[in-house]
């Protein structure tokens, strides 16, 4: 069972090591980003541009989809559509038994990790190898990302090389980087030469000519969607665009965002299965579109942005609870200021509300956001929301997180204050009897003085000056 939110803050905020990591990584990020974009206008025009592209995408996204489908099938890309996580699996898993595979290489994929993929593999009986460096390290441990970008930056290489040495202790141990990758790369060799199936994510699918794009700097996502005879791409609805002179500005805003570099190592751009006559590629191509509650998502006005996230981790990077927790203290698959918006939305306010309060509501994230996602204000409204319902939202869990005693308290505060005679007695109550007030007030009082009540009210000092109000 995941501990509450609050425990696992408490676990992040007690490892040192992890804090230390990660707040490396994210200064690192976040100097990148800012020598990438060295021209403030520049930035800006970009920003609007991609919030242009992907609003629309978004205001035509029955349309897109359909002639997305069209063209992928005329491509020979065979579309597959997903109203949940379990039906997605379901149809992996199908197309896997059909090949006859027991195995499958896997590029890195968020929309996996939503659909929690590999485990259900394998108790299917299929193994499923993450060939992303960072996802295989955290796969050998059993872990999740802790960021959507750098998925093991909690890690640093002491810790990995221990991972490798109790995994591989055929290989001799090293505790240095490149020795590791080489290990790494050795193992996966093996399973690039016996897989029959590979998957991958879609960074963006172009629905005017039915192609899949996908950025990787390791070669892996190649890989996968090249070596193997069948290339399974899982893919949420929301990524689709409408044309290809759309890609530049969106390519650029997001590998600037997450990495700093002007662009990825490879730009995949997969448009169907091998041709007669070519030498490689798979020999079926499958496109698995995911919906999960996004249909649900995009049919709010305001909480519809969410779906303009390009998957950058620029939010993460500058965040400052972020920062200091690291991902794995979120409990979910899509953590910091994105996660805080979109989690609770997927999975409802009564299971995940507390994450929109994850946040000091400081506006880097939506200082950031490559696409302007106004993530300060979705993590507002889905605050408000949680305490109280809003007539004609689709938001799951409205009004779970209202407790009797917060009620019962703001209702008093009410009527004290719609009310002169009464505001003055129990202010002036509450000035003799200041010595009742108790010294520690729970986690407010771990790092500040508890506030201590003035011995005589405002309107008493005014009085005793000589000033009579109204």
């Amino acid at each position: 069972m995941i501990p509450e939110f609050p425990v696992r803050v408490s676990q992040a905020l007690g490892n040192e090591r992890v804090r230390r990591n990660i707040r490396r990584t994210m200064d690192g990020l976040v100097l990148k980003r800012h020598k990438a974009f060295p021209d403030e206008h520049e930035l800006a025009v970009l920003r609007r541009r991609g919030k242009l592209i992907r609003g629309h995408a978004l205001a035509h996204l029955p349309d897109l989809l359909e002639e997305l489908e069209r063209n992928c099938q005329r491509n020979g890309i065979q579309v597959h559509w997903a109203e949940t996580a379990a039906e997605g699996n379901a149809l992996v898993r199908d197309i896997l038994r059909r090949h006859g595979a027991d195995l499958v290489i896997k590029g890195k994929s968020m929309v996996s990790e939503e659909m929690g993929l590999n485990h259900y593999l394998e108790a299917q009986g299929i193994r499923a190898v993450e060939t992303d460096l960072g996802e295989f390290i955290l796969q050998l441990g059993d872990e999740r990302p802790s960021h959507i970008i750098a998925p093991a930056i909690h890690k640093d290489r002491v810790e990995i090389a221990q991972r490798f040495a109790a995994h591989f202790p055929e290989y001799p141990y090293t505790e240095d980087i490149e020795g590791l990758t080489a290990i790494a790369r050795r193992i996966m060799r093996e399973h690039f030469g016996r897989a029959i199936a590979g998957l991958s994510g879609v960074n963006f699918a172009v629905a005017e000519t039915g192609t899949l794009c996908l950025v990787e700097n390791e070669g892996n996502g190649r890989l996968c969607t090249t070596a193997p005879q069948v290339h399974i791409a899982v893919c949420g609805i929301e990524k689709v665009i409408a044309r290809l002179d759309q890609l530049p500005p969106l390519l650029t805003l997001l590998t600037r965002s997450a990495t700093g570099q002007p662009i990825t190592t490879y730009v995949n751009m997969i448009s169907g299965p091998r041709r007669e006559g070519e030498l490689d590629g798979p020999r079926e191509v499958h496109l698995v579109l995911l919906d999960n509650g996004r249909s649900r998502i995009h049919g709010d006005p305001q909480l519809s942005s969410t779906l303009r996230c390009i998957r950058c981790g620029a939010c993460m990077n500058h965040c400052p609870v972020y920062s200091r927790l690291g991902g794995h203290a979120y409990g979910t698959v899509y953590p910091g200021p994105i996660g805080g918006v979109l989690e609770p939305q997927l999975q409802g306010l009564d299971r995940l509300g507390e994450l929109a309060d994850a946040s000091s509501l400081c506006g880097a994230c939506g200082e950031v956001c490559p696409v302007r996602i106004p993530l300060p204000a979705l993590l507002r409204r889905l605050r408000a929301e949680g305490v109280r319902g809003r007539q004609g939202s689709r938001v799951v869990g409205q009004g779970s997180r209202r407790k009797p005693l917060h009620r019962l308290i703001w209702t008093l505060w009410r009527w004290v204050n719609a009310y002169p005679s009464l505001y003055r007695g129990l202010t002036g109550l509450g000035t003799r009897l200041r010595w009742l007030m108790p010294k520690h007030l729970g986690p407010w009082t771990r790092t500040r003085s508890a506030p201590a009540l003035a011995p005589r009210s405002l309107h008493e000092l005014a009085r005793s000056e000589g000033f009579r109000g109204e």
